[in-house]
């Protein structure tokens, strides 16, 4: 049977003159400003009623059903920051989510008459339509948006060919298909948990670059000296090369091959959600650092070995998406993803890294692509728009705000 759907807005106005939720309150007597409990979810405090508003718009919207879905704390919060963020009426005032007493967001209505609103979508929704918590009205707002996927040319269509009363933001109107959705963030492909990534990794045997190669693993990837080693182990074996075919100086192959030996089962690195993990399997000892893709950098010291009977955190995509959007508004350096490992040796403190026996730089190649995204209109402009396009083959469009605004809605997704 088909039920009406409710608006965001409207069912937000309500919440807030009902005064139900904890929290959950408005701020002046003109009902312009109000504010949401915002608590971080991995707080040692946090509990489910500090998540309550973000619940109740996942039941509303019919998102959630209690005693059959089970309970998806990150997702309700997105569905709503998403919802919310796509209309223009309503914008964000003050952000107090780091406070650690009284963690929320203030908002505020930027359109008069914005907390008078019909109440509910009248437009049928059947049961089996499923996810949403967005109305009719938000889908058609994200097709009209610039960061869409490029359709074939026989798909595609331009905003006149629609009737012009599907261009007003105040007109309920049906959705062109039942089976269309809001699309999601188009870098969570890139960045999310289980997104499957691309290294780039090369070798250098005293300074020269003896291999390069694309590697793509589902569990990371293993350096290791002999393809002879255990290939059972997770990650995908990368095999350095046999240094007789690059180096002339035999006590030099000696060395190289000698530390090659003591790889055993090698140096694997893996993701774990939002960070990279590395762990040495075998007996030559390793340094790592972050450094520029040309220059490793030499500061680290011997506190960053890395560990052999434990995994050891070398990269938190977390800073890495912060100090990207700082580096977009010009307040910031640009953020390091390249990382250098020092085998057999310690980690060249005050020396020519290019004296070291063996050095292998990985890049993971999705940070290189958002890096390079950034640069390519300078550090606080973007220009009008870039496509980015990743291992899929799609092309994706951003304008400078939309690809900050991404960002942004991923670093709250991290921070959850």
């Amino acid at each position: 049977m088909a039920t009406p759907k409710p608006r965001i807005l409207p069912w937000l106005v309500s919440v807030l003159d009902e005064g139900h939720l904890d929290g959950v309150a408005w701020l002046d007597a003109s009902r312009t400003r109000f504010r949401i409990p915002w608590k971080h979810g991995l707080r040692q405090d946090a509990q489910q009623d500090d998540f309550g508003i973000f619940r109740a718009w996942a039941q509303i919207s019919g998102a959630y059903k209690p005693g059959e879905d089970k309970p998806d704390l990150p997702t309700w919060k997105r569905n709503f920051r998403a919802a919310l963020n796509r209309k223009e009426m309503v914008r964000l005032a003050e952000d107090h989510s780091k406070d650690p007493q009284d963690p929320h967001k203030v908002f505020e209505f930027v359109t008069p008459g914005g907390a008078s609103l019909p109440g509910t979508d009248t437009s049928p929704v059947t049961s089996d339509t499923g996810n949403t918590s967005d109305t009719q009205e938000d889908i058609l707002e994200e097709l009209l948006k610039d960061i869409v996927l490029a359709p074939s040319p026989s798909q595609a269509e331009t905003p006149e060919h629609f009737p012009p009363h599907l261009l007003s933001p105040n007109v309920d109107v049906p959705a062109p298909s039942p089976s269309l959705e809001p699309p999601e963030n188009q870098l969570r492909p890139l960045l999310g948990p289980e997104g499957e990534w691309e290294f780039e990794v090369t070798a250098f045997y005293r300074g020269r670059q003896v291999f390069k190669q694309d590697v793509l693993g589902q569990r990371g990837l293993r350096l290791v000296g002999s393809a002879a080693e255990d290939w059972m182990l997770p990650g995908q074996p990368v095999v350095l090369p046999d240094p007789k075919e690059y180096l002339k100086d035999q006590g030099v192959v000696s060395l190289v091959q000698r530390v090659l030996s003591y790889l055993g089962g090698g140096l694997a690195l893996w993701r774990a959600g939002q960070q990279l993990c590395a762990q040495r399997l075998g007996q030559s000892r390793m340094y790592w650092a972050m450094g520029e893709e040309l220059l490793p950098d030499s500061g680290h010291g011997q506190d960053s070995e890395v560990p052999k009977d434990k995994e050891g955190v070398v990269l938190d995509l977390r800073p890495f998406v912060a100090e990207l959007i700082a580096f977009i508004e010009g307040s910031g350096r640009s953020p390091r993803y390249t990382l250098w490992f020092c085998v057999g040796e310690s980690w060249p403190q005050d020396q020519p890294w290019t004296k070291r026996l063996v050095m292998v730089k990985v890049v993971p190649t999705c940070l290189k692509i958002l890096l390079d995204l950034a640069r390519s209109g300078g550090a606080s402009s973007l220009g009008n728009s870039v496509d980015l396009h990743i291992s899929n083959g799609h092309p994706f469009s951003f304008s400078s705000d939309q690809y900050k605004a991404c960002l942004q809605d991923l670093l709250e997704d991290m921070e959850f």
